[in-house]
């Protein structure tokens, strides 16, 4: 394990904003000024003595219960009691600290190789919200990747809209459980959102959404719903007699995510029930022809099919109107995994790639990635809510029951969750289609830009056309694990960048994934630099 003691209290290089400096205390909330550090040699404050709770007692009287020698339950004493005490002030100041990051987040680090500072011991007593703050900005904050930022180009994420941060803090500060529509109309915001998105990716009103929290769980509640489906046709409900009851299935794909295989084996089917089908020659889309031999080698068994749009290596779409035209002769269910590929339906040049997705059975599709929601965010759709509610139904006497419309605690295995709907909201109230519509059709631009560049470089070779935000390349000699390790890591270490390793067609390669709305050609150009610096020189 890689630890130090002084982690994380190194200045960040070119943001004399972030690294090495305190948290600004509720004293000074200017962020155009250096706050004075309110501890010294690792002892915290826990604010002023007129307001901690130790010290003056409450309007009935405070202190302990001189019968039980119990504290009496209105007097909140200790840490806890001093920061309520504090609220206004150390929101505000905490505002001012998260105001300082962003404005920084520019010029912080896009990653850095993790260095895990030395552990300290849980606190006995607790050092109150702004000691909190204080040992997070010395010992954490610094290290940790500007993932939100406009270079960070690993896997596929997103950053955070304006208006979606400000959905976020307010999901937090509401604290809404969306799950149960009895106290709240939380649900009723969700549902709204729901429908908002399904014209936004253009589903027929059939499919209903509900919000999860990531690609993969939205997959895992697409395929639970196909699992149903399929004990419906043998006459079982697996919800009431396990996966068991279904004996063998078969689930058929070209290129499925890991988080499809992972499902599998969290849904009882088996990581062995994939069944790979052929791609078209160069692609990652499916041969639709050797899908249905594949349909006719089951006699008439039902399946599972498995769609992609959008691959993680190429962003190759399959042809989704092709694959469902086969259920005129096969019985299967086609769940689409479009976690980020759904937002093609954005660009008018790209539309024709989800051309068909309305036919799906379900749908997944990830927020926190092109949608530019922070952590965590996805939804997944599907005609058969009927199917969905019999899964995941939830009985108890302080729920409600089923209905026509029921409560999210019937829909996904979560019970309770945050309202995970309110910065969806926030940002497509905000910016629009045409807004979003933008970040999806300049991070395309950009994308292709990026290739260019890296096509006229010797050290590198694309190993894919560019079809919508992923730019998928390797070195132009020698390919090798270790050395596309190398050059990742000279990348990350440099702090310019972050770009993420992977293997395309047996080959090692690097993949750049443009999803963020703060980038701009500025940043590419940062991006080709460090790429011809870090290239191997042999």
């Amino acid at each position: 394990m890689n630890v130090r003691p002084d982690a994380g209290t190194a200045p960040i290089p070119g943001s004399p904003h972030l690294g090495g400096g305190p948290w600004p205390g509720p004293t000074n909330t200017n962020s155009d000024q250096q706050p004075e550090p309110s501890h010294s040699g690792g002892e915290y404050r826990h604010g002023p003595s007129s307001a901690d709770g130790d010290q003056e007692p409450g309007p009935s009287g405070g202190g302990d219960d001189r019968l039980s020698g119990v504290p009496k339950a209105d007097h909140i004493r200790g840490p806890l009691g001093a920061d309520r005490a504090r609220v206004p002030e150390l929101m505000e100041a905490t505002r001012a600290y998260a105001v300082r990051l962003l404005a920084g987040l520019d010029d912080r680090p896009a990653a850095r190789t993790p260095v895990r500072p030395a552990p300290e011991s849980l606190p006995e007593t607790g050092i109150g919200l702004e000691g909190a703050m204080e040992m997070f900005a010395r010992r954490w904050e610094p290290g940790f990747a500007a993932s939100a930022g406009p270079r960070y180009l690993g896997f596929v994420t997103g950053g955070a809209t304006p208006a979606a941060l400000a959905g976020d803090w307010l999901t937090g500060t509401l604290d809404q459980n969306p799950t149960s529509g009895l106290d709240s109309l939380a649900p009723d915001l969700e549902r709204e959102t729901v429908a908002w998105l399904r014209d936004l990716f253009g589903l027929p009103p059939e499919h209903e959404g509900t919000f999860v929290s990531g690609a993969t769980m939205s997959n895992f509640a697409g395929l639970a719903i196909a699992r149903e489906w399929l004990g419906e046709l043998r006459g079982v409900s697996v919800a009431e007699a396990g996966a068991a009851a279904l004996g063998p299935v078969t689930v058929l794909s070209a290129s499925p995510h890991s988080s499809v295989v992972k499902s599998l084996s969290m849904l009882g089917l088996g990581r062995s029930a994939i069944r790979h089908v052929g791609v078209l020659p160069g692609r990652e889309a499916v041969d639709v022809a050797l899908l249905a031999e594949e349909l006719d080698r089951l006699d008439g068994a039902p399946a599972i099919v498995v769609a992609n749009a959008g691959t993680v290596n190429t962003v190759d779409f399959d042809d989704l109107r092709a694959i469902a035209a086969l259920r005129e002769r096969h019985p299967f269910w086609l769940h689409v995994d479009a976690a980020f590929g759904a937002f093609a339906a954005l660009s008018p040049e790209h539309a024709h790639l989800v051309a068909g997705l309305g036919e799906a059975d379900s749908v997944c599709a990830d927020l926190h990635k092109w949608l530019n929601v922070p952590y965590d965010s996805a939804i997944q759709f599907t005609r058969r809510r009927d199917l969905q509610a019999r899964v995941f139904s939830n009985s108890a006497a302080y729920l409600t029951p089923l209905s026509e419309e029921p409560d999210f605690a019937h829909l996904t295995p979560q019970n309770s969750r945050r309202l995970r709907a309110l910065p969806a909201w926030f940002t497509l109230a905000a910016y629009g289609r045409e807004g979003h519509a933008e970040i999806v059709r300049r991070d395309i631009a950009l994308a292709a830009g990026l290739a260019e560049r890296i096509a006229s470089m010797a050290a590198y070779r694309l190993l894919a056309p560019v079809r919508l935000n992923v730019v998928c390349f390797t070195l132009a000699s020698a390919p090798s694990p270790e050395r596309i390790g190398e050059v990742v890591g000279a990348i990350t270490e440099s702090g310019e960048a972050f770009l993420t390793p992977t293997v395309h067609a047996g080959v090692p390669a690097l993949r750049a994934a443009f999803s963020n709305w703060r980038t701009t050609e500025a940043d590419v150009g940062r991006i080709a630099k460090i790429l011809e610096s870090a290239a191997p020189r042999s």
